[in-house]
C-alpha cells in the first residue's frame, strides 16, 4: 500500500506539469481558452446550484454541480487543446504521421514509406480495413507517389483492399483533424490472421525508410532525402 501511495504521489506532479504545459501551448494559439473554460465551469455550477435552491436541496445539487462543472471544463479544454494542436501541425511535413501514431489499437502504421525531395510523403496504415495510404504534400506531385505505392500493393497483395487519401484542406482532401476518424470509418474486411499476414509481407518487402531514422511527429522543414536514398 505504501509503495502504491508513493507512486501515486510521484505521478501527480508529473500530470499537473503536463496539464500546465498543455495549457500554455493551447493559450498561444487560443488566448481565450482560460476564460472560456472558466466560464463553462461557473455557468454549469451556477445552473445546478440554482436548481438545488428551487427544489430545496442546494447542498446536494451544489456538490453534483461542482463535479459536473469540472467534467465540462475538462471536455471543453480537451477539445480546444486538440484543435490548437492540429492548427499548429497543419501544413507541416510529417504532421499526418503524428496523428497516425495515435490512431489506436488494431492499426500498424509506418511513416514515410515514400518521399520525394520536395517533402511530399506517403504514410501507410494496416488494419481491418486493409492497407491505407495517407499522403501529404502538393496534391499534383503526391498523386504519382500514391499511384506507385498502390501499384506495388496490388502486385504483392492483390486480395487486400487498398485505400488512399490526401491530407489537406482542398476539395476531395481530408483535413488533418479528420484523419483518425476517416480511418476508423472504413469498412472492416480483414481478420486478425489476414492483418498479420499482410504486415509480414510488408515487413519482408521493406520500404523507403527502413534503414533511415524518422523522427516522430512533424518533420523539420529543412529535412531532405539523403543522396543515396531511393527516390520515387
Amino acid at each position: 500500500m505504501a509503495r502504491k501511495s508513493n507512486a501515486e504521489t510521484a505521478a501527480n506532479p508529473g500530470r499537473l506539469k503536463q496539464i500546465a504545459l498543455t495549457y500554455k501551448m493551447t493559450r498561444k494559439a487560443d488566448p481565450q481558452v482560460g476564460l472560456i473554460v472558466a466560464g463553462v465551469g461557473i455557468v454549469t455550477f451556477g445552473v445546478f446550484l440554482a436548481i438545488g435552491f428551487l427544489i430545496g436541496h442546494p447542498v446536494y445539487l451544489g456538490i453534483l454541480g461542482l463535479l459536473v462543472a469540472f467534467l465540462a471544463m475538462a471536455i471543453v479544454f480537451g477539445r480546444r487543446a486538440e484543435r490548437a494542436a492540429f492548427g499548429q501541425m497543419e501544413g507541416q511535413p510529417g504532421a499526418a504521421a503524428a496523428v497516425l501514431d495515435n490512431v489506436g489499437r488494431g492499426w500498424t502504421t509506418t511513416p514515410a514509406v515514400a518521399m520525394n525531395r520536395n517533402q511530399d510523403i506517403v504514410h501507410r496504415a494496416v488494419g481491418k480495413a486493409g492497407v491505407v495510404l495517407i499522403a501529404e504534400g502538393n496534391p499534383n506531385r503526391v498523386k504519382a507517389l500514391l499511384a506507385a505505392e498502390k501499384k506495388k500493393m496490388a502486385r504483392i497483395m492483390p486480395d487486400v483492399p487498398v485505400h488512399d487519401f490526401i491530407v489537406g484542406t482542398g476539395e476531395g482532401e481530408v483535413p488533418l483533424k479528420k484523419v483518425r476518424t476517416t480511418l476508423l470509418k472504413l469498412p472492416r474486411v480483414l481478420s486478425g490472421e489476414q492483418i498479420t499476414m499482410t504486415n509480414d509481407k510488408l515487413r519482408a518487402m521493406g520500404d523507403l525508410m527502413s534503414n533511415m531514422p524518422v523522427p516522430k511527429g512533424p518533420m523539420p522543414k529543412g529535412m531532405r532525402m539523403p543522396r543515396g536514398g531511393k527516390m520515387r
